[in-house]
């Protein structure tokens, strides 16, 4: 596997996350320039609004790290990326009261014997809820230490059957203008997709996430479940899925539609692959001022280079 050493870069020359796409300065510009009233925008939580509710009793999981202390709940909570919400770090935590999380399913379908259709309730009791301390980094140069809650990718499985032609797993996003306004804007191609090689879908580490800190997924983050795969960029894990489809070649993902020369398939975690706009040899984790090496597959090298043996990781990044 090609991979190189992280090649150590003084602060100064980071860009720094706050620094965004022109296509997403371009997009808060006429939200400043329109006002937000035309959205229908208005706080104040709903009827289904289950944040704060504990998850109960969770298997404390063997795939969590023990050596980094959680990233403050807060931290999490109120600054991220969720654009069917709005395009600044702060609008998830804003906008994503309105989303309504019940009723809600999820589509399983493509190339599986038989297409399904899950409640969110039945989903909840497929297996035990694990806790998984996972490291979380996005592409723009923020990380994080979290706390997930949910369950290996693999259970879903166990309840479809996959075709022999099936090589990749797609996720798709809730996409209703009604709950997301922002998606009447021109800023991505909607709905939100994201995809995963199968057998990356089915390593132990990939889970699908339905709460954080112990407690039901909050709006902002991705509720009612989203896709969490650590060794990988942040916007690869879709967040509101409803569906989920197998299908035999590649296919084309939001970000790599919109933008891609700098937002790859694999999208692996690599300090050696500046993005167009910045490097990502270092990183700066929520609450705190320094900045620290950014580690090849996010610190998961030991369990999951092996997918991707003799890959050049600088081609297919």
């Amino acid at each position: 596997m090609l991979i190189r050493r992280p090649t150590a870069l003084p602060s100064s020359e980071i860009t720094d996350s706050a620094i965004y796409a022109s296509r997403r300065d371009f997009i808060r510009t006429l939200l400043l320039g329109a006002g937000t009233a035309g959205f229908g925008l208005s706080h104040g939580a709903d009827a289904d609004d289950r944040t704060g509710q504990s998850l109960g009793s969770l298997i404390n999981s063997p795939f969590s790290l023990h050596d980094d202390k959680p990233t403050p709940f807060k931290s999490m909570t109120s600054y991220g990326n969720f654009y069917e919400f709005g395009p600044d770090k702060e609008s998830p935590a804003k906008h994503a009261h309105r989303l309504r999380t019940r009723p809600w399913t999820v589509t399983v379908d493509g190339e599986v014997k038989a297409a399904k259709t899950f409640a969110i309730e039945d989903i909840l009791n497929w297996a035990p809820l694990e806790e998984r301390i996972y490291r979380m980094r996005c592409v723009e140069g923020w990380s994080a230490v979290v706390p997930w809650v949910g369950f290996p990718f693999s259970e879903l499985l166990k309840r479809v059957e996959v075709t022999g032609n099936a090589k990749f797993v797609e996720f798709w996003s809730l996409a209703d203008p009604e709950q997301m306004p922002y998606i009447r804007l021109p800023l991505l191609d909607w709905p939100y997709r994201e995809a995963l090689r199968l057998d990356e879908a089915r390593h132990p580490l990939s889970i699908i996430a339905v709460g954080m800190y112990g407690e039901v997924m909050p709006k902002q983050n991705g509720a009612p479940l989203r896709l969490v795969i650590p060794w990988k960029y942040g916007f690869k894990g879709a967040k509101s899925i409803v569906r989920i489809r197998f299908v035999e070649k590649q296919p084309e993902t939001t970000w790599i539609k919109s933008s891609p020369d700098e937002y790859g398939f694999y999208s692996n975690v690599n300090p050696d692959v500046p993005h167009k706009r910045w490097s990502q040899s270092h990183e700066r984790r929520l609450g705190e001022f320094l900045k620290r090496k950014t580690l090849p597959f996010n610190g998961y090298a030991e369990q999951v280079a092996g997918l991707y043996a003799g890959m050049d990781l600088r081609k297919n990044f």
